[in-house]
């Protein structure tokens, strides 16, 4: 009895990893494979900066910097393979030596540069907290080294893990090596308290094998390119279980199809075959949540939502923009905690085990 049960319980899931394996399939001709940047080829890129400031100064001219705009849509285009990336003649922004107000951020690239060099030189690592606490006067903030390191990264055109710093030294995820699990899916997992909960409720012994993670919120790079990695390794279907409101359907977008900010690292940082298992807005109407468990938008909710609308990545995700427009007319918003007004253990007991049963994602 048990055996049927559980191959009924991932009937569905297994019919979606079917036609996830066959995109991939049809992608494989296309997809862009990831290159490997040596240090060698790190340690050119970086004297290259150099050298173009050294030719400026015996010109008598004064040096620049010319760093990619990572803040500008009008940078990024969309492939629904990868998500959004950094189009190749993207408008840059200039950072000059002779100018009063970049003059400090100048200084601050090549402080940061001069240590990249130096790591990637002698096979070592750093923390970006290490970076900030050798100069707090020069960086002033830890924001400052957080945002120059990317701007770099964007600049020498080489992954962030590439250049020997990292938010922790343990934080490693191109290291592992020989991911091996027998786990039918991945559910991602927007809040630290639902996965708790989901971990107290023995969540993945119920609904064995099975991964599930958790960002704590926006998620970092880190917890992006373990998504990545689990996809790249497993080729398992990854759920997104989020909170019914802009800002958990933003979380979600984010690890589908990436950030402006980082879309100069899309091919490693993306995973577009996530769906979407909940909180969906049409949830709340089907399960008839009761009203004082609904919350009402905000006007920074509906702000939020018009952006999300208006993303390229929505004319080639119509499930999820009805879901969207679905909020939009509704005006409230729900917490996945919401189901617990249906009863205190819904959510394990009833919402997740149907929804993967019936492939009630989208």
């Amino acid at each position: 009895m048990m055996g049927s049960f559980i191959a009924e319980l991932y009937s569905e899931i297994d019919k979606l990893r079917a036609q996830l394996l066959h995109n991939v399939e049809l992608m494989s001709d296309r997809q862009w494979m990831i290159e490997e940047i040596s240090d060698r080829e790190i340690l050119t890129r970086i004297e290259n900066v150099i050298l173009g400031i050294v030719t400026s100064l015996s010109k008598d001219e004064a040096p620049v910097l010319a760093l990619p705009n990572r803040s500008s849509w009008a940078n990024i285009s969309f492939d629904s393979a990868v998500g959004l990336q950094m189009s190749s003649g993207s408008s840059v922004t200039t950072i000059r030596s002779d100018c009063s107000s970049s003059i400090t951020k100048f200084a601050q690239i090549l402080k940061i540069l001069a240590a990249i060099y130096r790591l990637v030189q002698s096979n070592s690592y750093s923390t970006k907290r290490d970076i900030y606490y050798n100069n707090p006067q020069l960086f002033v903030s830890q924001r400052t080294v957080d945002s120059i390191v990317d701007d770099i990264s964007c600049m020498l055109k080489v992954p962030r893990r590439s250049l020997h710093v990292a938010v922790a030294v343990s934080s490693n995820i191109g290291g592992i090596k020989n991911i091996v699990s027998s786990a039918k899916f991945v559910m991602i997992v927007e809040k630290d308290a639902t996965f708790q909960r989901l971990l107290d409720n023995d969540f993945c012994t119920k609904l064995a094998p099975c991964i599930i993670i958790t960002g704590k919120g926006m998620p970092d790079v880190n917890s992006r390119l373990m998504v990545r990695k689990l996809w790249d390794t497993l080729h398992i279907p990854i759920f997104a279980l989020v909170d019914a409101d802009p800002h958990g359907m933003e979380i979600m977008c984010v690890y589908k199809y990436g950030s402006v900010a980082m879309s100069f690292e899309a091919h490693s940082l993306t995973v577009p075959s996530v769906m979407w298992l909940g909180l969906l807005p049409s949830d709340l109407q089907r399960l008839r949540v009761p009203e004082d468990a609904l919350i009402p938008l905000t006007k920074r909710d509906q702000s939020k939502l018009n952006s999300l609308l208006e993303r390229p990545y929505l004319s080639s995700q119509s499930d999820w923009q009805k879901e969207m427009e679905l909020m939009q007319q509704s005006k409230v918003k729900a917490e996945i905690q919401s189901l617990d007004a249906i009863a205190p253990d819904f959510l394990t007991s009833i919402y997740l085990p149907n929804k993967l049963r019936y492939g009630g994602w989208v």
